[in-house]
C-alpha cells in the first residue's frame, strides 16, 4: 500500500477506485485492481 500526499489523482486512475474514510485516515481501495491501494494520514 502506498502513503501518499494526494489521494485524488490516483481515484482518477481506475473507475473503480473508491475513497473511504477509516479510524480518521483516508483510503483508496480498489476491489478489482489491489494494486491501486492507497493511504493518506
Amino acid at each position: 500500500m502506498k502513503v501518499r500526499n494526494s489521494l485524488r489523482s490516483l481515484k482518477e486512475r481506475h473507475r473503480d477506485c473508491q475513497v473511504v474514510r477509516r479510524k480518521g485516515r483516508v483510503y483508496v481501495i480498489n476491489k478489482t485492481q489491489r494494486r491501486f491501494k492507497a493511504r493518506q494520514g
